[in-house]
């Protein structure tokens, strides 16, 4: 039988709920466990055939990642520019063409796709994590906390929430958080909630060949932004962007049709010659998104203060990259966040 029992219980095994398990376990704290909603692990992070379908860039300014990358041996290799770049400002009007200057630093990517991170943070508590295992309820005791799931119920002396806050406000909490809280929590934009992405893989990258960088860029169109999106090893090459989200109202096939067209027009008829093509639309993911779907196109605010303190009597605490006063949204916020909640959990005692 399972141990439902440990000291400390993580909930969401994303990218900031495993970067805290992985400093618990630096701090030579091993009695946690992870419980996971989804029936796979990474949260937001995602990457199939080898296209991210989640998380993806970083900069040279976001420390927290380069770190972490650099202590679980994770490599890391600049996005693909060279070549002409596509801007489509009018649909109407010829395309703006232009080139990057080769002396500014493009951003990062992880090698073997940003999941390689995730696979490497949880190799070391693997058998620490539950999933498919959802939350209805946290509930104080006189030993600590319940956690009630579809699963079974859990018992731990603290609980560190990593989940976005909008959806953590689905739990209940017993006793219930403070109004302000909760009012914020469900004020927190959640990133990546309203996006859909699309990737596409070839046999070869047929827009080098052509001189083009494999960027497009435009708010007209199908697609708003694209990008090369080609493995470290230059072995497998694709494109990856972001849809044009009026395109979620039409079918999947009208979409698929629109975007292809679209991708055809600027970039030649080989984008038709694809090997796979997939979407991923975060607002059909109910661990991600909610019914009332808001597009922010201005960087929302993360980081309340709120989200510094422990609630349910010093038993619970919020962490997760909409809660980081450091680059929240960003894969940097989780991580710094998960590190934080990690420290702040075992010096509360």
């Amino acid at each position: 039988m399972a141990n439902n029992t440990a000291k400390y219980i993580i909930v969401g095994a994303g990218l900031s709920g495993l970067t805290s398990a992985y400093m618990l376990d630096k701090l030579g704290e091993t009695d946690f466990l992870i419980l996971e909603s989804r029936n796979r692990i990474g949260g937001r992070i995602l990457t199939e055939n080898g296209v991210d379908f989640g998380a993806t860039w970083f900069q040279n300014h976001h420390q927290n990642v380069i770190d972490l990358l650099n202590d679980i041996q994770v490599g890391k290799f600049h996005q693909y520019s060279k070549g002409k770049s596509v801007l489509v400002y009018n649909t109407m009007a010829p395309a703006h063409y232009f080139e990057n200057d080769p002396n500014s630093p493009s951003a990062f990517r992880i090698e073997g796709g940003s999941n390689a991170v995730i696979a490497s943070l949880a190799m070391v508590n693997k058998n620490k994590i539950r999933t498919s295992t959802t939350i209805s309820e946290i509930k104080e005791d006189d030993d600590g906390v319940k956690v009630i799931t579809d699963n079974g119920v859990f018992k731990a002396e603290k609980v560190i929430v990593t989940i976005p806050p909008r959806i953590a406000t689905r739990i209940l909490f017993s006793p219930e958080l403070p109004e302000l809280l909760v009012k914020t929590m469900k004020n927190t934009h959640t990133w990546m909630s309203n996006a859909i992405k699309v990737g596409m893989t070839f046999k070869t990258p047929f827009w080098r060949h052509k001189n083009f960088s494999g960027t497009l860029i435009g708010q007209v169109g199908a697609v708003t932004e694209l990008y090369d999106h080609s493995d470290a090893n230059e072995k497998k090459y694709s494109l990856m962007g972001f849809v044009n989200e009026g395109l979620r109202d039409v079918s999947k096939e009208e979409r698929k049709t629109r975007i292809l067209d679209h991708l055809q027009k600027y970039l030649g008829k080989e984008v038709l010659e694809y090997i796979t093509y997939q979407e991923k639309d975060w607002s059909l993911d109910r661990n991600t998104s909610c019914d009332s779907i808001k597009s922010i196109y201005m960087s929302p605010r993360y980081g309340d203060s709120k989200f510094k303190h422990f609630y349910m009597n010093g038993k619970v605490l919020f962490s997760g990259a909409e809660t980081s006063p450091v680059y929240g949204g960003y894969m940097d916020g989780a991580i710094y966040s998960g590190i934080s909640a990690a420290k702040k959990i075992i010096s509360s005692f």
